[in-house]
């Protein structure tokens, strides 16, 4: 079994970024660093750079994400993006959606710790919530997958006009290029690449923005938000 590496002191940027929520942004980072390798949620490797490369990194999407939004945070794993956006942003209701038990029972119980009450876990596939879940402005993911594939699953849950954010690294621009025809038929009318967290993490975070119009997920998706639609009234019907 390996042994996991001490979990270094919160870096002064911490503070800042986290403010009021700092104590419980140590708390969910003791976490990870405790039983998140305890659970393979993250490799012991990673416990030294979970501040600059996860939650700082992480922490930083706020800067794009709008006002007072829903938010979905797709194949959310053990909880990043998304845990680390609701600390600092209790304005946004976010939904942690993630299809393997381990993984949601993990993120139940650190937003309970944290009294995160902004927060809903779900436990599912991206393609299993569509027409269960109300749309939301914007779908959020980190390390899931491509981004032609990763679109197929996140674009369906925006609401018109929403967007996908996507944080990527150094393939970001190259897998923007890759993708284009594949966003263009799921409703996406505009692709940028977008870096922040200046002044926080060095290198600053890579997000792909990818926003659509009043079709998300185009035309075959629309179809089926609206059958699943029809299902879940004759449900409540009964």
């Amino acid at each position: 079994m390996t042994e996991a590496a001490e979990l270094p002191p919160a870096p002064e940027q911490a503070r800042e970024v986290f403010g009021d929520r700092f104590e419980d942004a140590v708390r969910y980072a003791e976490l990870l660093a405790e039983t998140g390798v305890q659970r393979g949620l993250i490799g012991p490797r990673e416990v030294p750079r979970l501040w600059e490369r996860h939650l700082l990194n992480c922490a930083v999407l706020s800067e794009v994400v709008p006002e007072g939004v829903m938010v979905c945070d797709v194949g959310s794993g053990a909880g990043l993006p998304g845990i680390p956006l609701a600390l600092v942003r209790e304005d946004l209701k976010i939904t942690l959606l993630e299809p393997l038990l381990r993984r949601t029972n993990f993120l139940t119980e650190v937003v309970e710790l944290l009294g995160l009450d902004h927060v809903t876990v779900v436990r599912g596939r991206a393609e299993e919530v569509m027409g269960k879940l109300p749309p939301v402005h914007v779908v959020t993911a980190r390390a899931v997958a491509p981004l032609d594939r990763l679109a197929t699953w996140g674009i369906p849950l925006l609401r018109p006009y929403g967007e996908m954010l996507a944080l990527k690294g150094d393939t970001a621009e190259e897998e923007l290029k890759s993708a284009a025809t594949a966003l263009s038929k799921l409703g996406a009318v505009e692709t940028s690449i977008v870096q922040v967290g200046e002044g926080v993490v060095d290198p600053m975070s890579t997000v792909v923005r990818v926003e659509v119009g009043e079709s998300p997920g185009g035309v075959r998706f629309a179809a089926k938000r609206a059958k699943a639609a029809r299902t879940g009234r004759a449900r409540r019907r009964r």
